[in-house]
């Protein structure tokens, strides 16, 4: 097990970004504390070559150029405070109204306009026998992007002998607030000598909740028989669905470390195990993900990769059924996501 620290460039106000690699025998992660952002993992396939398999790049001037900016789809990096989208940019806690950024469509959207995926983290190395990682810590200021609370964030990211990525998650407010936390990397297992439409996914979810226009509207619905239906492993692209898949799958896990499912891609023999312990999951395949021009070379596009972003439910601050996501003085956030890496 091994970790490594370099150089990762500047930001516009003078600040230092920072890489860590993390690296067994068999797999290599790279993590930037600029957006605690997964920026590249390489793995090997069925005949022993090594590709990376998520979407990012080598070099922080590629997340800070306009053209990556422009059609922003959020490599790799943490989300918050409020992953997902909540109805109309409105928040209301204990009685008071705070009006958050509206910055998809008519709603808030991932932490609005300066989200924790844009804001540089402190970071500590976790060097152990079995296992290497990095403690990614941002204090967000009450009142950041208009939520209340100073809001103490840890991202804890460690790989093990195993092949697990794991990603644990702690809040802490000194104001009640709302908290939802996830990691938005996109996987393409093929290496990105394809397209996503052609890998399997098998999810352990018979509901997922009802959305109009990205919003729930507070029903859970049954998924059995359907094209939203992963309980036997099918193709991304099975369906057909023009736009592919944006919806959170719903799982009866009950705040364990439970397996939810499995991405896997014939052709590579690559496959990604995911356990988590959040009671949601964002299946996005990436219809939005924009062709960049970067480094002089045209990359990514639609469909380029899936994003597997386990969570709470979307706009639950509107739904009182929903897995609660307030967060109060005294209490802890804690919320974990394992990705087990294997080659067959």
């Amino acid at each position: 097990m091994k970790i490594k620290t370099s150089s990762f460039g500047t930001l516009k106000d003078g600040s230092a970004a920072t890489l860590y690699t993390l690296s067994n025998e068999n797999i290599r992660i790279k993590i930037t504390n600029y957006g605690a952002i997964i920026t590249s993992i390489e793995m090997p396939n069925k005949s022993g070559s090594i590709d990376n398999i998520v979407c990012g790049f080598d070099s922080l001037e590629a997340y800070l150029s306009d053209e990556y900016l422009a059609g922003y789809p959020y490599f790799g990096s943490i989300i918050g405070r409020y992953g997902n989208r909540i109805a109309k940019g409105h928040l209301e806690i204990e009685g008071k109204t705070y009006k958050l950024a509206v910055n998809n469509g008519p709603n808030h959207l991932h932490g609005g306009k300066i989200g924790f995926d844009r804001r540089l983290f402190n970071a500590e190395l976790i060097e152990e026998e079995h296992k290497v990682g990095v403690i990614l810590s941002y204090y967000s200021p009450d009142g950041e992007e208009n939520y209340p609370g100073n809001l103490k964030v840890t991202c804890i990211y460690t790989l093990n002998e195993e092949n697990e990525l794991s990603i644990q998650y702690y809040a802490e407010t000194d104001k009640t607030t709302v908290v939802n936390l996830t990691n938005h990397s996109y996987f393409n297992l093929s290496g990105f000598k394809e397209n996503i439409l052609n890998h399997e996914l098998e999810l352990s979810a018979t509901k997922i909740t009802e959305l109009v226009d990205q919003i729930p509207t507070g029903k859970i619905k049954p998924v059995v028989g359907t094209d939203y239906d992963f309980n036997t492993p099918r193709k991304l692209g099975a369906a057909g669905l023009e736009q592919g898949y944006d919806d959170n799958y719903v799982f009866d896990n009950d705040g364990e470390l439970e397996y939810i499912g499995c991405l896997s891609e014939e052709k590579s023999g690559r496959k990604i195990e995911i356990y988590t312990t959040q009671p949601g999951m964002q299946l996005y395949t990436g219809y939005w993900i924009p062709e960049l021009m970067i480094d002089g070379k045209k990359q990514f596009g639609s469909f380029s990769g899936v994003a597997l972003e386990t969570q709470h439910f979307p706009d639950s601050v509107h739904h009182p059924k929903f897995p609660g996501t307030l967060l109060k003085p005294g209490e802890l956030f804690d919320e974990k996501t394992v990705y087990k890496f294997i080659t067959e």
